[in-house]
């Protein structure tokens, strides 16, 4: 369904505390197997260590991992070590103007950056699918400092990602919950999504 509306990549959600979408392994790997090119499939994981997320990445098959947690810097140059052709996302939890202290800290490691709204070090941990926007005049100054591509996700919906594009001006955007009912990936909230991206990019090159 994904991919007949057009997505540029699928995320496969690996275990997490909180948040929708999770699937086991051995789906995540059926599905991976599945998905043709050009369409990039995305391990989301929650493991800090370098060893952990590798045997998770390689469990899965995807071609990129993205990974939801602030993981100490030291862990990337083993993971890259044991990856090297595997493309590195680093979820940034966007709670405040420290966000963009992160910056520097992983941006030679990475290949890309997510913006996520994830409360990390909350009592009930969440490392996305919350539904929530964050401060996206936080987001815009992280893209304009950062030279790697930037995503944009949380509380992305059809109403709102026109203007979340427009403000942040992300290399890309990426849902979870706002395309979904009951917890479901809802064809029609998809294609309303997808559309208003479209009529967005168009104006954007216009």
């Amino acid at each position: 369904m994904a991919i007949d509306a057009g997505a540029d990549a699928l995320g496969l959600v690996g275990e997490m505390p909180s948040g929708p979408g999770v699937i086991d392994d051995g789906l995540a790997r059926t599905i991976a197997e599945f998905v043709p090119p050009p369409v990039s499939t995305v391990l989301l994981t929650a493991r800090r260590s370098a060893d952990a997320i590798a045997d998770h990445v390689s469990e899965c098959g995807t071609i990129a991992v993205q990974i939801v947690r602030h993981v100490d810097p030291s862990e990337y140059s083993a993971l890259i070590e044991s990856l090297p052709s595997v493309k590195r996302i680093q979820v940034i939890h966007v709670e405040d103007e420290t966000a963009l202290d992160l910056l520097e800290r992983y941006e030679p490691y990475v290949h890309a950056f997510l913006l996520d709204s994830g409360r990390p070090a909350a009592a009930r941990v969440e490392l996305g699918g919350t539904g929530r926007t964050h401060n996206w005049e936080i987001s815009a100054e992280f893209v304009r400092r950062s030279q790697k591509p930037v995503f944009l996700a949380g509380g992305l919906r059809p109403g709102n990602v026109a203007e979340a594009i427009e403000r942040v001006r992300p290399f890309g955007v990426d849902l979870c919950s706002g395309v979904r009912t009951l917890g479901k990936l809802d064809p029609v909230k998809l294609e309303r999504f997808m559309n208003a991206v479209r009529v967005e990019q168009s104006v954007s090159q216009n």
